[in-house]
């Protein structure tokens, strides 16, 4: 049913309302959300709310360019960062998931500890990624499953949300040759998650099986273009023990391009 209402919801946000309704809508919607635009084209420029939501940043955003600085790969806040164990991490104020659950067959089978962060994107974000670092994009993995909000609230009520929603998982490689996983999870009104390096990646769609892509010479550098979502949702990133020192603190709002962590042993 979820899934179902995140379509509809998609096709009305989708739809062109003639120009002076669609510009009221978008204003409504900005003030609803305490939306700051001045990074962005202005309001009458969105032919519909989902033009709005997935709107691009007029000009790219400073960054550092040393190779240790890893930084946050989308506008959100920090609702979990620390060091797992045993494949347990933190979704929210104690509640557990299992990093081992949420990677399906791109986890690693050996039990370990990771570094980890929950970046959460609410409405009034921009809601494209980009890299965080240098990688190398060795697979990707899309689950499709339900669609439960992540809001604070439901997280809090829920258990075990981000497993149980549907997902698109990259693992990938940092120069220092460790293992980081990118996970971005869909919601309630996120009907779909692009990818500017695959458009086989297709979420909420009539496929609903289990997809696994695997790629050769994907390198992608830091502050690159990855993909959006429609609306907002939460990004986990999942990195090899030690590989990654997050500077983050629960209950942070980041930018993008914002240092988030230091890449080790670089």
């Amino acid at each position: 049913m979820r899934n179902f209402v995140s379509k509809i919801f998609g096709m009305l946000a989708n739809f062109h309302f003639p120009s002076k309704l669609q510009n009221f809508i978008n204003k409504q919607y900005i003030k609803a959300f305490n939306i700051d635009m001045s990074e962005f084209k202005n309001v009458e420029n969105y032919k519909s709310l989902n033009e709005l939501f997935t709107r691009s940043l007029i000009k790219q955003r400073d960054f550092s360019d040393l190779r240790n600085d890893f930084i946050s790969p989308s506008d959100g806040m920090i609702f979990e960062c620390g060091k797992s164990e045993s494949f347990k991490a933190f979704s929210i104020k104690g509640r557990e998931y299992d990093i081992k659950e949420l990677l399906g067959e791109l986890a690693p089978q050996k039990k370990q500890n990771f570094e980890y962060a929950n970046i959460y994107l609410s409405p009034k974000d921009y809601h494209h990624y980009h890299a965080p670092c240098d990688i190398s994009v060795l697979s990707a993995l899309y689950i499709p499953a339900d669609l439960y909000s992540v809001a604070a609230k439901v997280l809090l009520k829920i258990p075990r949300v981000y497993e149980k929603n549907e997902r698109v998982i990259l693992k990938c490689k940092m120069a220092n040759d460790a293992f980081l996983w990118l996970v971005f999870v869909g919601a309630l009104n996120v009907g779909k998650m692009k990818f500017d390096f695959d458009d086989r990646i297709k979420t909420n769609a009539k496929n609903r099986q289990i997809s696994k892509y695997n790629y050769e010479n994907l390198k992608i550098k830091k502050g690159e273009h990855l993909g959006n979502f429609e609306l907002g949702s939460t990004i986990v990133i999942i990195a090899e023990n030690e590989s990654l020192k997050f500077s983050c603190n629960r209950g942070e709002s980041i930018k993008f391009g914002q240092n988030l962590a230091k890449i080790s042993n670089l």
